[in-house]
């Protein structure tokens, strides 16, 4: 037979065939272009082995070569300059790794992040010291989200005379509530305003409060965020504009995940804050208990010896909000210097909402911060000019001529709609320049249909559930799109192939089909046309208003995608010490089981050399003339063994069980 016949019939290389079988006892010569017919069957047997063997060798060496690399970088001193802020993606490309292995390796360090979030120096050091590298920090360089010509925090710190107003951020786990603890404020405001509802996306409120001391009427602002773990990123951003914190947990349930991560991000900005603990009027409530609570995360009340304000209140009943109003007001006064402002400059103000209404066109609301906004301003957000203000009407809806320090306004006049978190800053229009309204537009609606790939994930490698997503406003379509990336493994993730504002059209009925793509609406509907197509196209179509659902029916969707998992249980090692018969692909062998038990049915890996062989399987246990279920650890005993490759004396056999299970989609921590 010619050695090209037999590597064709063993797929593999010829060349390669010549190199690996003298290894294995079949030394044909270096460059043999014939092969005996009796050799060539007996390597087509052993094949089986032979290739075993390599792959499992292949394995190690990787694994060897990736630490021999590690080592080398920092035998080296290999040095890598990262700026004080970078983008996971730019880190990426700096340390020459794939995407998703460096997201992974946030994963498990605790950093859940896709490719455009930010990292500081500490954190992006910390992933490059992993791989070896000596992290260095750039000078002279600074990488910083939402840039304007004067950063917002350098106009913060340039004080005036005049001081503004609090700005309070209420925060907490999801259902301990914080809406109703919202709505209750501002039915005891001296001035009635409107009542809340669900709060789906940030917004902004002022009421107006009686300090008990001076009995002087004070206005109080308000950032009103969401409380699903879906909203990190605004309640993170609300926390940064906020002078006080408000951390409202349930007395009946204590802290749970997202009362953790709020207190971590209150830390985070370096704010003051006070403990709200609600619901003390149900049976169930504990308030001491969730104060020990509080205590095992740092967070000590003030009756404890701590600092920490804590007031026991029912949002529910209106109970002691006016206590916990006189605090917030007390907290203020403490840190006044703080809200000394100059409101004569061109204002400052970051976007807490921004949504498209039918009649009115983009619209954003704005905190502004610093100076003063009046109509016919230019709209300078990120060194951009997004328009000019038409109008500003307050939180009650009333028009507005001019809104100062404090002030939430919501502004009409954009061309196109800003994000969430953007920086608005008038007085930079001077090295601004006008806004490219197709490129932004088709950014924000997914005109341009691009298939985006969740967390940069190469196609080929995973399984995907393609989506398209649209919804009602910016805040609500951002914090979905990031929700979505995190819900992915190594194997599987969601593919985001068309997002965008307002109702569903043909155009993403067309995009749907072509993609094999789920629509979901969020607090939007489709067209009549729109929706007749996904009738007839049976295509999938999920309304939805409140995220959990959203969330949970994608996670559900891909675990129907994952493949089925195997789970090997390690059960005992048979060492063979004679061999009793020989037959085709079956063989009686004596032997001891030298640790813990033999069972039969049970697969067996073949050790020789201490390298494993091949595969086999356990049939049959009998210890002296009596069949067993098991053998257990010391014992010796015969067992019938099935598989291809024979046993020789002093082989050792694995045994192990196997066993298949569903998936479960879960984030490496």
């Amino acid at each position: 037979m010619n050695v090209s016949e037999l590597a064709r019939q063993l797929n593999t290389n010829p060349k390669k065939l010549l190199e690996i079988l003298p290894e294995f006892g079949f030394d044909i010569g270096a460059r043999a272009v014939k092969i005996d017919d009796r050799i060539a069957e007996n390597i087509k047997k052993q094949w089986r082995r032979i290739k075993f063997i390599l792959q499992e060798r292949e394995k190690k060496e990787k694994e060897q070569e990736k630490e021999i690399e590690k080592e080398a970088r920092i035998k080296e001193g290999l040095s890598v300059n990262i700026p004080h802020k970078i983008t996971v993606k730019d880190l990426a490309d700096l340390l020459n790794i794939p995407l998703n292995k460096l997201i992974l390796g946030l994963m498990k360090n605790g950093i859940l992040a896709t490719q455009n979030d930010f990292l500081d120096f500490d954190t992006a050091s910390i992933m490059a010291g992993d791989l070896g590298f000596k992290a260095m920090e750039k000078s002279g360089e600074e990488t910083v989200e939402n840039i304007t010509n004067e950063n917002l925090e350098d106009i913060l710190k340039t004080s005036g005379e005049e001081t503004r107003a609090p700005v309070i951020v209420v925060m907490g786990h999801v259902d301990h509530g914080k809406t109703k603890l919202l709505d209750a404020i501002r039915e005891t405001d001296v001035v009635a305003g409107e009542s809340g509802g669900i709060t789906q996306h940030i917004g902004a409120y002022q009421v107006l409060w009686t300090d008990p001391k001076t009995k002087e009427i004070k206005p109080i602002t308000f950032i009103d965020t969401p409380g699903h773990e879906a909203f990190t990123v605004m309640r993170s951003r609300g926390a940064k504009i906020a002078d006080i914190a408000i951390l409202v947990v349930a007395a009946d349930d204590g802290v749970k995940p997202q009362t953790e991560e709020a207190i971590n991000i209150i830390k985070a900005a370096k704010i003051p804050y006070l403990v709200a603990i609600n619901k003390i009027d149900k049976e169930t409530a504990d308030p001491q208990k969730t104060r020990t609570d509080l205590s095992q995360r740092g967070v000590i009340a003030e009756e404890w010896g701590g600092e920490i304000p804590m007031i026991e209140i029912s949002a529910k009943a209106k109970t002691n909000i006016d206590k916990l109003l006189d605090t917030v007001l007390l907290m203020a006064d403490m840190n006044v210097e703080q809200m000394r402002v100059n409101s004569h400059r061109p204002a400052a103000g970051t976007v807490v909402e921004a949504h498209i209404d039918r009649s009115q066109g983009p619209v954003a609301t704005i905190l502004i911060q610093a100076g003063t906004l009046k109509l016919n301003d230019p709209l300078v957000i990120n060194n951009e000019i997004y328009g000019k203000v038409r109008a500003m009407k307050d939180y009650r809806g009333e028009n507005l001529q001019v809104a100062g320090p404090s002030c939430p306004v919501m502004v009409l006049g954009f061309k196109v709609a800003p994000r969430v978190g953007d920086v608005l800053d008038v007085g930079s229009v001077g090295g601004a320049s006008n806004i490219n309204l197709k490129e932004k537009r088709s950014a924000q609606t997914g005109a341009e249909k691009k298939h985006v790939v969740a967390n940069g994930q190469d196609e080929e490698n995973q399984k995907a559930f393609n989506v398209i997503v649209k919804t009602d406003v910016l805040g609500s379509l951002e914090a979905i799109i990031g929700s979505l990336e995190k819900l992915k493994n190594e194997e599987i993730s969601v593919r985001v192939v068309g997002k965008g504002l307002g109702n569903i059209t043909v155009d993403d009925v067309n995009l749907a089909e072509t993609t094999g793509a789920a629509i979901f609406a969020f607090n939007v509907v489709a067209t009549p046309i729109a929706e007749e197509m996904i009738r007839d196209k049976r295509i999938a179509f999920e309304k939805y208003s409140v995220i959990y659902d959203l969330l949970n029916y994608t996670t559900d969707q891909l675990e129907k995608l994952l493949s089925t998992e195997k789970i090997i249980t390690e059960l005992g090692r048979f060492k063979v010490t004679n061999i009793f018969r020989t037959e085709k692909k079956l063989m009686i062998v004596g032997g001891v089981v030298i640790s813990g038990k033999i069972i039969k049915d049970l697969r067996a890996r073949i050790i020789r050399d201490k390298e494993s062989i091949g595969l086999g399987k356990i049939i049959q246990v009998q210890i002296g003339k009596q069949i067993v279920k098991d053998a257990p650890e010391g014992s010796e005993c015969g067992i019938q063994y099935e598989g291809r490759m024979k046993l020789e004396v002093g082989d050792i056999l694995e045994a192990y069980s196997e066993e298949e299970k569903a998936k479960k989609l879960t984030l490496d921590k």
